[in-house]
This record gives structure tokens, sequence and C-alpha cells, in this order.
């Protein structure tokens, strides 16, 4: 039997291959159509101008769908190793859940509402998906930790604790360079004040967001070893 049929690791291979071409899809079509710099521009300003915001926008919303789906997966595997694994808290594993799905709505606010039209609403968007993402991954760390030595190996759970580390130092310059840049425009120059900020502000933004994306691939080995099952009852 192939990989990708053992279980549901397909889902989370979709998840990460289908996020990340989103990225790269729409950041090579704005570059190619010239909508913004080839060096380091926002993930969200490759998906300002049509017809690459339609693309991202899609792309999105189905990667959006699929981490909700992966997410909750996740969440009934914690739910079986909980018979075992008694350190995981039942509470610690729902809130973790619902984590998860306030960062993939984020994920559809940043797609729906671009940054030229709706900036307020395009950036509540971009917290809820970095911050939920960020303390999800973080969290789900904690639950392998709680979990051992049923569930993920060793190796599977030092390499969540590298990717969740990794988002959460890249996220703080992510922010505190963005508070110093003044411009908006999808353009920048070299010249101009504050484009070291910008380029490291969005370098670090690319760094979380890939981060965030891969760290469903360490999902893969779990999740070739249990299915959801959807039962119908009909009620009296």
């Amino acid at each position: 039997m192939y990989w990708f049929k053992q279980g549901l690791c397909a889902l989370p291979a979709f998840l990460v291959v289908w996020s990340s071409a989103t990225f790269i899809i729409c950041y090579i079509i704005a570059i190619y159509r010239h909508d913004v710099d080839v060096i380091f521009p926002y993930i969200s300003d490759t998906g300002v101008s049509p017809p690459e915001s339609c693309i991202f926008g899609l792309m999105t919303f189905i990667s959006a769908c699929a981490g909700v789906g992966t997410i909750y997966a996740r969440y009934k595997h914690v739910e079986l190793l909980r018979e075992d694994a008694t350190n995981v808290s039942a509470s610690l594993n729902k809130a973790t859940l619902w984590l998860g799905v306030i960062s993939c709505f984020g994920m559809c606010i940043v797609a729906t509402f671009q940054e030229t039209v709706l900036q307020i609403v395009h950036d509540i968007g971009a917290i809820l998906f970095f911050v939920g993402g960020i303390v999800y991954i973080i969290l789900q760390c904690v639950i392998s930790f709680r979990a051992y030595p049923y569930g993920s190996s060793k190796n599977v759970f030092c390499a969540r604790v590298a990717i969740a580390s990794l988002a959460a130092v890249a996220f703080i310059p992510t922010v505190i360079c963005a508070f110093y840049v003044k411009q908006t425009e999808l353009h920048r120059q070299k010249h101009d004040e504050d484009y070291p900020f910008h380029v490291a502000s969005a370098v670090c933004e690319w760094i979380v967001a890939f981060t965030f994306v891969f760290f469903f691939f360490t999902y893969i080995h779990d999740f070739k070893f249990f299915t959801l099952r959807v039962k119908a009852e009909l009620e009296d």
C-alpha cells in the first residue's frame, strides 16, 4: 500500500503541499506581472492585485478548510492517545483545537480582506492567523511531551519543538519591524528610510508562515495509524 493511502496521512500532506503552492504560485504571478518587488514582499502583497488576488483567495480558503480538517483529526487522535497518556488533559486538547480553528479563520480573513482595501480587518486576520497558529503548535509540543511514549516518537517531538521555536522567534521581529514600516506601497525603493525594517519584517513573516505550515508534516507518521468515520443514526 502506498504511504498516502495509509490512515489519514494524506490529509496533512495535502495541507502542506497546497498551502506552500498557494504562497509560491501567487508570488510567481505577482512577480511576472510586476505587481510586487522580487526581493521579499509581504505574503499579503502577492495577493492584492487581480488575477493573483482571486487565486490567492480561492487557494487560501481551500488551505483553511484542509487545515480545519487536519486540526480536528489531530484532536480526535489525541483523544485516542488519552486512553493511555493520562497526562494529557481534555481541556488542553480542546483549547488547542479551537486555537487551530481560529488560526484558520484568520487565514480566510487575510485572503478575503486585502490590505489595500480594509487594512484594519486584514491586520486582525493576520494576528489571528499568526498568534493562533504559533500558540497552537506550541501547545501541540506540550501535548506530544505529555503523551510520550504514546503517539509520536522522540525524533518527531524534537522536530516539532524546533519548528515551533523557529516560528516563535521569527514572529517577534515580524511584529516589531512592522511598526517601523510607514509606507504601504507594493513597490519599495532601497533608499526608503523604512526599507530595512520592511525587508526584515517580510523575511520573518515568510519564515513564520512556512514553519507553521510545515509543522503539519510531522503529523504524517502519526496519521498513518488511525482513520475517522462518519456514523449516521436515525432519531426516533
